[in-house]
């Protein structure tokens, strides 16, 4: 592809060129927009699939957008099945989470935010972060004072984050990691 070669996208991620010199394969390489995030998607089941295979568990793999994002599950077969891949706290899906980023990035060309799940345990988290949020945005309205919460993971700020804002108030991440936390403020 010659330096004067504008690559332009269509509404559906499909790369075209400007001088007609940019052919199939090369295009296949360039893709962005809902195009990425299925073929990040694809990529992550492709990844996790051979992992359950390799540790002879068994999961089906559902792959969604939102957003902006490749959101990919892991749900259990048998019960109890997949408890090792979440391991105490979440902390082996964390380190799954970020391989298998790795491994669409590797493929796709483009940094991963793809987010992972295993056996439902981020969606129950979500649902227990955002009561606990509910508590403390009731806190701090009825003090009018700044409610600090527990430290979190960025995933866990961000759900905080999202449901501070439906609630119309402001929150603040503060401290370094690991103890970085989230504050509640009226404004």
């Amino acid at each position: 592809m010659s330096d004067s070669t504008e690559v332009i996208l269509d509404e559906e991620g499909i790369v075209a060129d400007t001088d007609g010199e940019l052919g199939a394969e090369e295009g296949a390489d360039k893709l962005t927009g809902q195009r990425l995030l299925e073929r990040e998607g694809d990529v992550a089941a492709d990844y996790l699939e051979a992992l359950l295979d390799i540790t002879d568990l068994d999961g089906d793999i559902d792959i969604d957008i939102e957003g902006n994002r490749a959101m990919i599950s892991v749900v259990e077969v048998k019960a109890g099945d997949l408890h090792l891949l979440v391991g105490d706290d979440g902390e082996v899906l964390n380190a799954l989470q970020e391989l298998t980023r790795l491994a669409a990035a590797r493929e796709t060309g483009e940094r991963s935010r793809l987010l992972l799940d295993i056996g439902g345990h981020r969606a129950a988290r979500r649902a227990a972060l955002v009561a606990e949020a509910k508590v403390a945005i009731e806190e701090a309205r009825s003090t009018g004072e700044p409610v600090q919460m527990a430290p979190m993971t960025a995933f866990e700020r961000k759900v905080v984050h999202d449901a501070v804002a439906d609630a119309g108030l402001i929150s603040e991440s503060e401290g370094g990691d690991p103890d970085r936390y989230v504050v509640i403020r009226v404004s």
